[in-house]
């Protein structure tokens, strides 16, 4: 039997220690912000940028120290799907740059004769 690869992120138990360091638990965390009591303990098991991000801003720790397996060194969250799909997470030096050369233009004027 093979045994899974050890993890880089942070145990459970231990982003709990830390939270409870600082004076919080997941439930007063989530109660403080308006959210239901369990929303922000869900970044445990699920990967969520939201709420992951108000637990790394309450421990005072940058997230992808937190989860290195989810975010990216620059702190962009990962896709979860091999970086296929990206979506609205696509780091400034991999968007397409716009060209604003407008001495080429597409021949839109195709006579079609039949």
């Amino acid at each position: 039997m093979t045994k899974k690869p050890d993890s880089k992120d942070w145990h459970k138990a231990d982003v709990k220690a830390a939270l409870e360091k600082k004076g919080w638990t997941f439930c007063s965390l989530s109660a403080s912000l308006g959210y239901k009591r369990d929303a922000i303990r869900n970044c445990l098991h699920v990967p969520s940028p939201k709420y992951e991000r108000i637990v790394a801003d309450t421990i005072g720790i940058p997230v992808q120290t937190i989860w290195p397996s989810r975010y990216h060194a620059d702190g962009l969250p990962r896709s979860g799907r091999e970086e296929r799909g990206l979506g609205r997470f696509i780091r400034k030096s991999d968007r397409p740059v716009a060209s604003n050369d407008t001495s080429v233009k597409p021949d839109c004027n195709v006579n079609a004769q039949g």
